[in-house]
């Protein structure tokens, strides 16, 4: 059983930037693609980002790309964030989630979710 915990979210202004992180524990030797999602008031889960185990691929959002960068630190167990030029509608909690692939699964094989970190854009 692995564990995910985020971290890094906060209240920023548009245009600002912040490093969200996901942690895991427990069995982290196995092979696990990760990924970002949120959800925002009244609105559905939707996905940001994903990684592949070796870092090597990464997918994005089409509303994120070009300024949010996802990455991956496996001797720390960690997958990163960064998010840049952030704008209101960016406002949402965010979770991290893992699937056990070596390659990239799709959206909807995603599970063993973070409890999420807030993440407010004020204009």
């Amino acid at each position: 059983q692995v564990q995910l915990v985020e971290s890094g979210g906060g209240l920023v202004q548009a245009g600002g930037s912040l490093r969200l992180s996901c942690a895991a524990s427990g069995r982290t030797f196995s092979t696990y693609a990760r990924a970002w999602f949120r959800q925002a008031p009244g609105k559905e889960r939707e996905f940001v980002a994903a990684i592949s185990w070796s870092g090597g691929r990464s997918v994005y959002a089409d509303s994120v790309k070009g300024r949010f960068t996802i990455s991956r630190d496996n001797a720390k167990n960690t997958v990163y964030l960064q998010m840049n030029s952030l704008k209101p509608e960016d406002t949402a909690v965010y979770y991290c989630a893992q699937y056990s692939s070596v390659g990239l699964p799709p959206v909807s094989a995603y599970r063993d979710w973070g409890q999420g970190t807030q993440v407010t854009v004020s204009s």
